[in-house]
């Protein structure tokens, strides 16, 4: 049996068990996927290791917290200061982090086209260390990074270490808007347990295009906003599918059929 499962708080409603184990039954792998709901990575990890799991995906509050308790990171975890997946091999929890490919992937396939001079970005978080070293990854020409924590932008800045980086304290946020080409919510505000819209509906305009990494729900307070003004709007189902995908690669070795695993999730967002 191949064992893996979630570690991270609030958790109870996660797709992950549904979407990974599907995946398993049509590459024939007698796999599990449970969850982990906790205040502390540190036991959870410890438990799942001795247990024998494959790995475990890693998600808020934990990304950046959890890589205390690891012996090895990928080059890109380590770039990106934060991992959402766990790998237990030969003795070793090795992190990686596939939500940078899955918010590359995503964006590719819904905004081909999509001008990136000025991206805003709102969340310095795990997730937001993601989205932000992929946008630079793609080319970004600039890109400010907006979070009411002020410790916590500027520490995102210093381990990017990129001039195209900038931050901003949310007070900015008409001036930045204005001009912006594109706007990406990667904080948790939107999400079912943390309802609600992460900026002022009124800044939102036509010449905007929107991503928000929030799956659950499906469509989010900011994607209807962003929608009533003629914005082009991508939700985070596409880029969770992604991550998925590549997590369930490390964790089992085989190579997932994402188009499948995409339409599997749209089915139990329904």
């Amino acid at each position: 049996m191949t064992r893996c499962g979630l570690i991270g708080t609030g958790i109870g409603a996660s797709l992950s068990p549904a979407l990974h184990e599907a995946e398993g039954r049509h590459q024939g792998l007698d796999l599990s996927y449970t969850l982990h709901d906790v205040d502390t990575p540190d036991a959870a990890l410890d438990d799942a290791e001795r247990a024998g799991y494959a790995g475990l995906n890693i998600t808020h509050p934990f990304k950046q917290q959890v890589i205390k308790l690891l012996d090895h990171l990928s080059p890109e975890a380590r770039a990106i200061g934060a991992v959402n997946t766990v790998v237990f091999r030969d003795g070793r929890r090795h992190g990686h982090n596939t939500d940078a490919y899955g918010f590359t992937a995503s964006f590719r396939a819904n905004l081909p086209d999509a001008a990136n001079g000025h991206v805003v970005q709102l969340g310095a978080g795990g997730a937001g260390a993601a989205c932000a070293y992929a946008q630079l990854s793609m080319g970004v020409d600039r890109l400010t990074v907006v979070d009411p924590d002020a410790r916590r932008r500027e520490s995102l800045a210093a381990h990017l270490d990129d001039t195209r980086i900038m931050t901003a304290a949310p007070e900015r946020l008409p001036y930045l808007i204005a001009g912006a080409d594109g706007l990406v919510n990667a904080s948790p505000v939107g999400m079912n347990a943390h309802p609600g819209i992460p900026l002022p509906a009124e800044l939102l305009h036509r010449g905007l295009w929107v991503v928000d990494i929030v799956y659950m729900p499906v469509e989010t307070e900011l994607l209807r906003a962003a929608r009533a003004v003629g914005a082009r709007a991508v939700g985070g189902t596409a880029m969770c599918a992604y991550q998925a995908a590549a997590a369930f690669q490390w964790f089992t070795g085989r190579i997932p059929d994402i188009a499948r695993m995409l339409r599997h999730l749209d089915e139990l967002l329904v």
